[in-house]
């Protein structure tokens, strides 16, 4: 993924232009899923909230941290005299993976963005995740947000043509016309009792 800036004629401004190879499923998917995401940080008092980051974080600093123990203990007590310790690491390295892994499928879920956004005594919190299978152009985006009156999900199927232009520039301005429209539907839904 690149990026180049460009110039515009009538503020004499960089504006950065989102360049990608477009026959890249992955790097198209991840460049929509930033273009959403500066979509809805942009909306009034929103701020990123990065708990579901930092969890896996922690999960992968203490599975490092595991494997360092293991190397230094290595160092200091060579192997006959290490291996209990090493056992144990090991163990606990592949049992931190397989916490991890069962993180990033029940907990995160495909979510890319999470933003809190406050107005007086309201709190909504909006996440956002898509999926874009292999070999194929639909982009799948899905909102939720999270407030008094419970949690609300809208999404909308496209394919990433909508957005990307044959030379493989992103179109941040119809992604974030999309995010818009996402965004007023479920802040307007009243919910059904």
């Amino acid at each position: 993924m690149a990026s180049k800036p460009k110039k515009d004629e009538k503020n004499e401004k960089e504006i950065e232009v989102l360049k990608i190879n477009k026959w890249d499923g992955s790097a198209v998917k991840h460049a929509l899923d930033d273009a959403v995401k500066g979509a809805l940080l942009e909306k009034p008092n929103s701020v990123e909230c990065f708990g579901l980051v930092d969890g896996r974080l922690l999960i992968c600093t203490l599975a490092v941290g595991v494997a360092a123990l293991a190397l230094v203990w290595d160092y200091q007590y060579p192997f006959p005299q290490s291996k209990p310790v090493l056992i144990i690491c090991v163990a606990s390295y592949f049992i931190l993976m397989a916490i991890l892994t069962l993180y990033t499928m029940f907990r995160e879920k495909g979510i890319f963005a999470v933003m809190q956004q406050k107005d007086g005594s309201n709190s909504k919190t909006w996440q956002a995740s898509s999926e874009m299978k292999k070999f194929d152009d639909k982009y799948t985006l899905f909102l939720t947000v999270k407030d008094a009156k419970g949690v609300r999900e809208a999404s909308i199927s496209k394919s990433c043509a909508n957005y990307i232009d044959v030379n493989g520039i992103v179109f941040e301005n119809l992604v974030a016309n999309e995010v818009s429209r996402l965004y007023n539907s479920l802040n307007n839904e009243k919910k059904d009792k």
